[in-house]
């Protein structure tokens, strides 16, 4: 829970405010946002501490009982009272290794991207996703060979495999679709088919929405995320 230890009096006052922010965030997030988010935190608050925490599910008791400040997560919290902020609008994108048959030749259909051996990410370790449901809708059927728990593992193995990874558009980082990814050495495509968006969302408590500390950092989780993904 957010401990200010010296409040200033009246306005708060960044620059002297001493206070550990303890957010719970995906694996994705951890790899690509924490580091502009602590880069710009700890510019404004040199005196501020920072706790990221993994989170394994969503279940919201983390966040009723103060045990961190902030979730960012996927929209569809089972928890009707707690307060969100939209970050970002994000979508998928399949991505394999470089020089994968897939993009070899002809353009990636539906039947083409179903033929394939696919890696899947979920915490859960679920072997279905969105994908399945709009490829069931289209009468097909995909083969999920591996399931990791995060879509950067789920990149990592398509770099090194013959395996097909679908994963949000936000994961390639300041990368364009079907542009070579070098830090993974993948390369990503458009799906042929639509699937849901993915909301991603800042969310917390309502007994601190009023706090001006807990403001502050909610208003630079935005302005990170609208800089990195505008």
């Amino acid at each position: 829970m957010c401990a200010i230890l010296r409040p200033a009096a009246g306005e708060l006052d960044i620059t002297t405010l001493e206070a550990t922010f303890s957010i719970r965030v995906s694996e994705a997030f951890l790899e690509l946002l924490a580091a502009p988010l602590v880069a710009a935190m700890t510019q404004a608050a040199p005196h501020v501490r920072i706790r990221f925490a993994l989170k394994p599910d969503k279940e919201p008791h983390m966040l009723r009982e103060g045990l961190i400040d902030l979730e960012i997560g996927v929209l569809g919290v089972p928890a009707p009272e707690l307060r969100t902020r939209l970050l970002i609008r994000d979508r998928l994108v399949g991505v394999v290794r470089e020089g994968h048959p897939l993009l070899a030749d002809s353009a990636v259909t539906t039947d083409r991207f179903a033929a394939c051996d696919h890696v899947a990410a979920s915490r859960r370790g679920d072997f279905a996703d969105a994908i399945d449901g709009a490829l069931e809708s289209r009468g097909l059927k995909r083969a999920i060979r591996v399931v990791v728990p995060g879509f950067p593992d789920a990149m990592r193995i398509a770099a090194s495999t013959d395996f097909v990874a679908a994963v949000p558009i936000s994961c390639l980082g300041k990368n364009k679709v079907n542009e070579l990814v070098t830090e993974f050495g993948i390369r990503s495509f458009e799906l042929p088919f639509e699937t849901p968006e993915i909301l991603i969302a800042a969310i917390w408590h309502p007994r601190v929405d009023a706090d001006p500390a807990q403001r502050w950092l909610r208003n630079i989780v935005a302005r990170v995320c609208r800089t990195a993904y505008p």
